[in-house]
């Protein structure tokens, strides 16, 4: 747990209130399953190091991008599974590898500018991908299609601007947050154990919130620095 000692005071309040709340609802909902328990759990703790703009956050988002997937597939969540398996996957790769060629200082990445040409590329890509994948999730029956659509593009937005190392990847993830805790909720109506996953998400939403202040205090101590 050394990798624990990077975090400050409050980062590890707030990484200890995620994960306790996270366990706590494993223990009084008896549906919840082991498998759920740890990507949450896995899932949390790579945001708050994602959030110090630490690369070790990105090598367990590869994690959990991969469980998942799995949990998705389950509900038959296609749209959810596609996402996170070949989209948020691959990017988080490619993450890894940009922000160890970009580093600010020990367990820091560079913090980027993005140009208006940045901008106008991803907001085209988004379009394009959320409209081919709207598609294939309705081959595929897709349940609560327009939710599972909207879902693809936050997070191919956010997975994105994460790569390029701008701090409003946390903006467009709270989005998404708020996108999945929809699709969960709706969900649970089905099949109650997957409430665990509103509250996973609900938790996720407040560590990007964070993570957005986070990067902002980044970026200007890294601007003043030059």
């Amino acid at each position: 747990m050394n990798f624990l000692k990077r975090l400050s005071v409050f980062e590890r309040r707030l990484w200890l209130i995620s994960v306790t709340l996270i366990a706590l609802l494993h223990i009084f909902q008896k549906d919840q399953t082991v498998f759920q328990l740890i990507a949450s759990l896995i899932g949390v703790t790579s945001l708050i190091f994602m959030a110090k703009g630490d690369v070790i956050g990105q090598w367990m988002a590869v994690v959990f991008c991969c469980m998942y997937a799995v949990i998705s597939w389950q509900f038959r969540y296609y749209g959810e599974l596609m996402t996170y398996l070949f989209m948020s996957l691959p990017i988080a790769m490619m993450s890894i590898i940009e922000w160890m060629k970009n580093p600010y200082a020990e367990n820091e990445v560079k913090v980027a500018h993005l140009s208006k040409k940045h901008w106008v590329i991803l907001i085209v890509c988004t379009v394009v991908v959320t409209i081919v994948f709207h598609f294939i999730l309705k081959f595929f029956n897709t349940p609560n299609l327009w939710v599972s659509t909207l879902s693809i593009a936050t997070s191919f937005l956010a997975a994105s601007l994460m790569m390029l190392r701008s701090p409003y990847y946390a903006v467009a993830y709270a989005f998404n947050d708020v996108v999945l805790v929809t699709l969960w909720v709706l969900a649970s109506f089905v099949a109650p154990e997957n409430l665990s996953m509103v509250l996973c998400f609900s938790i996720f939403l407040v560590n990007d919130i964070y993570a957005y202040h986070s990067w902002k205090q980044m970026r200007k101590r890294q601007d003043e620095s030059i």
